[in-house]
């Protein structure tokens, strides 16, 4: 796990300066704090921070092939490294090193960008091939490892984070406000938008080849679902079982300490569960609790370190905690809402302090049906099938924000909005159930020239476009299709690698390995979730191996207490950032807008911290990288 960077020229003949190759590379040094490696040629240049997992001693970046004119800088993790090797050789390629890096270099020569396609793991590299003077960008299938890039008629800058390519003098940060609209619908910026109008992230399934000055990017991997009809139970635990297992054992390969987060849900308690099966020593586990025991999960993280007798430590995240939120902004580079990113970043904190790797349980919910809102689709979509049908209604019907003085969040204002989401297109549902602030609530909140703007910008297009490339099986098995591609890569992996890797850890997954994910693409909506029973198939398979308690537990989710935080213990950080001179100042929003949102949670009379922190980190960001 590393940060990588480069700088190519479109003039062949200008040269990269090493300094400034470095202040790129120096912007990262949390993500690879073990070591840096440079490598620059005419019109080129790659850089390299490294956190030392694999090969500890040879497997240093930028890594050549034999003659030199082959260069890769990469960031992540190859597992069937070792299983490439054979075929590889036997086509006369001489391995100099242990490291899984060199594995992509001799697949480049022998398959060209097609490479990837060979590529069990998580990674984003830059090649340079010299001979053809071809720079070569790719992303994993699933978006775990972030690359954001920025070009121009001159050159061609990447980096694992946009801080980096900002260090570049004359790369303009000019605010998006499609990019801004689509955070505050969603929390996070999607691909291929950054926050900045001008860089761009490389999406999941990507590559990126620019050569003889004309710059492509395509998808080299696509995920198909088509559920099997006929799959039975059986069946479906027994692929299963041995996926998952295969998928677990291969992420425990590593020269350094590893552990694994540990929440006490089912996704990461089938994870510790495995690892303790494959493991021939007590593998140690890291939780998070809070105060509130409404959103603390430590102790059913402690009957999973019990039954498998784990080295198990915990933190309990206070109030006091968010005064990393400043940080947390600049770790992040856009503006990035999702609340659990602060007891990821403390969960990271405590587990890097003891290895150097964890393995977790992220997308368990996306690959079996595991959200609380899927049930809530569930009841959408017969409400609209049913009472649709028998009261006419085809479409969503207008649900405005009422406008200030009006009541709001009262029972009749509720169960008109409960009844407006059970009557309209169960996509529309969903899509309000995913909104923090709706498209309503944006409409309120936006100043009239902010507003003009967005044009004819529709922050809905994102997620209801995706919804259009699938067919046939249930909305339940749609919506998690499309968060396999929307709020799994954007939101939860974003939020993983950023919070982990500001403190040197590296983080496996291994649901997220493709052949699990292809496999969950397969398994039909009713074996995911039964009689509104959510990850049913996982459940049953694993039953074994995991406390009763554990398997009958409602969902909690990593949640923060938001409502309370924001009422009370950061009311005062609140109203310094959003309702500060220079906040109001920044022509977004209705200062009297905010007034009104902000006194009527801490007055009680709605809750609206869900809605009010995007706004903070908003703020924060905005001071982080535009302000300064």
């Amino acid at each position: 796990m590393c940060g990588i960077a480069g700088i190519l020229f479109k003039d062949p003949n200008r040269l990269v300066d090493p300094a400034l190759l470095k202040r790129l590379c120096d912007t990262m040094v949390h993500r690879g704090p073990d070591g840096e490696g440079y490598f620059t040629a005419p019109g080129v240049g790659l850089g390299h921070r490294r956190l030392s997992i694999i090969d500890l001693a040879g497997g240093a970046q930028p890594m050549g092939n034999e003659d030199g004119q082959i260069q890769v800088t990469f960031n992540g993790e190859i597992y069937n490294f070792l299983e490439l090797q054979p075929a590889l050789q036997a086509r006369g390629h001489a391995f100099r090193t242990r490291s899984d890096t060199e594995s992509i270099l001799h697949l480049y020569e022998e398959h060209g960008e097609r490479c990837v396609e060979h590529l069990r793991g998580m990674f984003a590299f830059g090649l340079w091939d010299g001979r053809r003077r071809r720079l070569l960008l790719a992303r994993d299938r699933l978006g775990k490892k972030p690359l954001y890039y920025y070009e121009d008629a001159e050159r061609l800058v990447f980096a694992s984070e946009m801080k980096a390519i900002l260090q570049v003098p004359g790369i303009p940060k000019e605010v998006d406000p499609t990019a801004l609209d689509l955070f505050l619908a969603y929390q996070y910026v999607p691909h291929p938008l950054t926050i900045f109008r001008h860089i761009r992230k490389l999406p999941p399934a990507h590559i990126l080849l620019h050569e003889a000055g004309h710059t492509e990017v395509r998808r080299y991997w696509d995920l198909e679902f088509r559920p099997d009809p006929e799959m039975t139970l059986a069946e479906a635990r027994e692929q299963l079982a041995g996926l998952l297992e295969e998928a677990t054992r291969l992420r425990m390969i590593a020269d350094v300490p590893l552990g694994a987060f540990l929440s006490g849900g089912i996704d990461s308690s089938i994870t510790v569960a495995l690892m303790s099966k494959i493991s021939a020593e007590p593998v140690r586990t890291f939780s998070i609790g809070f105060e509130e025991q409404d959103f603390s999960e430590v102790q059913f993280a402690r009957q999973v370190a019990k039954r498998y007798q784990t080295r198990h430590q915990e933190f309990t995240v206070r109030p006091e905690a968010a005064k990393i939120l400043p940080k947390l902004a600049w770790h992040y580079d856009e503006p990035f809402a999702d609340a659990s990113a602060l007891p990821t970043y403390y969960v990271s904190k405590v587990t890097a302090a003891h290895v150097k790797v964890a393995l977790s349980g992220d997308a368990g919910d996306e690959n079996f049906a595991g959200y609380r809102r899927y049930q809530r689709l569930e009841l959408a979509a017969l409400a609209s099938g049913t009472l649709g049908r028998l009261l006419g209604v085809r479409h969503r019907p207008p649900l405005p924000f009422p406008a200030p003085g009006e009541p709001r969040g009262s029972l009749l204002d509720r169960g008109r909005r409960l009844a407006m989401t059970f009557l309209c297109d169960p996509r529309h549902s969903y899509l309000r159930t995913v909104n923090m602030l709706d498209a309503d609530l944006r409409r309120f909140l936006y100043h009239p020239d902010f507003a003009a703007q967005l044009k004819d910008a529709d922050a809905d297009a994102f997620l209801l476009d995706t919804f259009g490339r699938f067919s046939g099986d249930t909305w339940v098995g749609k919506a998690a299709a499309v968060d396999i591609l929307t709020y799994l890569p954007c939101a939860i992996l974003a939020k993983v690698d950023i919070a982990s890797m500001a403190n040197s850890l590296e983080v496996r997954s291994p649901f997220l390995d493709h052949k699990v994910v292809e496999f969950s693409a397969t398994v039909p909506t009713r074996l995911k979730m039964r009689l509104f029973q959510t990850k049913f198939v996982l459940k049953e398979t694993f039953r074994d191996l995991l406390p009763p308690e554990i398997l009958s537990r409602p969902k909690m989710g990593f949640g923060i207490p938001i409502n309370r935080w924001m009422a009370h213990d950061l009311y005062e950080f609140l109203t310094d950032h959003i309702l500060s001179e220079k906040a109001l100042s920044r022509g977004y929003f209705r200062p009297e807008a905010l007034k009104t949102l902000v006194a009527e949670h801490h007055e009680g009379q709605v809750s609206h911290g869900y809605q009010l922190w995007p706004l903070m980190m908003l703020e924060l960001w905005h001071r982080q990288f535009v302000d300064a």
